[in-house]
């Protein structure tokens, strides 16, 4: 049961990107629990379907494959949306996708398809909100980005491209502002566990299980957890809130971080050797001294 009013969205639209699994998926929910019509995309149909024959015992879903990344299928998104509902109310920019590896060893079409899906694709889904719909008749957007304000070692890529989305949404609560249009984001920390999450890492290795006793609630977080923060976000009682981001990890970004390095002695310390000094007269007290640079 959420812990918002029921009804809370009633006749609210709202379209969730990667509203299929894990915390899209959750968010999704959430949003049909309070009464809001809720349109899930992905690339994936079968993961679409599966998901809406389950969210449909909820409430009102309608299922639409979309690549974010291709401008006429985002295009055809909102428009079909708003063929269907007649209107937009929120926009969830959950969509993404990424995959580990050293910066060194990352391919260029490794990093233009992740740097395309993450940031250019929710550029495309709000630059089409905002143009169909939005720019008449306000509305609210929150884009999740991910626990990247000390670095992403090993997810360089989606590290670079949730910054700068981080950054759109700042820009666009400006520029949008005057059309009554919020943007916010959240950022779900590396703890958030699911089992979409866990499927994308080995087998052999239990992550979440493994890092719980480096969290400061000794726990991972939940998909619940992070669709509660963002149905605030959406809601009346963030009416004041916008440009904002919300890190949903428990003060895990400021306690502890997943990347060990490892024993080396390669960044030498660096030492300052004096300069040269020379004894020169001065009128006041005959002799100084004069420090000679060697730069």
């Amino acid at each position: 049961m959420s812990v918002f009013r029921p009804d809370l969205f009633k006749n609210c639209v709202a379209i969730v990107t990667g509203g299929g699994t894990g915390i899209g998926r959750a968010i999704s929910y959430e949003l049909l629990s309070l009464g809001a019509k809720v349109v899930i995309a992905s690339r994936s149909i079968e993961k679409l379907e599966n998901a809406a024959g389950e969210l449909g015992k909820i409430g009102d879903v309608t299922p639409i494959q979309c690549n974010i990344r291709k401008e006429d299928e985002v295009k055809a998104l909102i428009g079909g949306t708003l063929k269907k509902y007649g209107k937009l109310d929120f926009l969830v920019n959950n969509g993404g996708g990424q995959f580990p590896s050293p910066a060194a060893d990352m391919s260029l079409k490794g990093w233009n398809a992740v740097i395309e899906t993450n940031l250019t694709g929710t550029y495309l889904m709000m630059r089409e909100a905002y143009n169909q719909w939005f720019q008449d008749h306000g509305g609210a957007i929150v884009n999740i980005i991910a626990d990247m304000w000390r670095g992403f070692p090993m997810m360089a890529h989606t590290g670079a491209a949730r910054a700068a989305v981080h950054n759109l949404t700042m820009t666009t609560s400006v520029e949008w502002a005057a059309n009554g249009v919020r943007i916010n984001s959240v950022a779900p920390g590396s703890c958030i566990s699911s089992p979409t999450a866990a499927a994308n890492y080995s087998d052999s290795v239990d992550v979440f299980e493994a890092i719980r006793d480096k969290l400061p609630p000794h726990r991972t977080g939940t998909t619940d957890e992070v669709s509660g923060a963002v149905c605030f976000l959406l809601s009346p009682a963030a009416s004041f809130i916008s440009g904002a981001c919300l890190n949903i990890d428990c003060a895990s970004s400021l306690y502890t971080t997943m990347f060990s390095i490892p024993e080396h002695k390669n960044l030498p310390a660096y030492k300052w050797i004096p300069a040269q000094q020379k004894v020169v007269t001065t009128k006041k007290d005959k002799t100084s001294t004069d420090e000679k640079s060697k730069l």
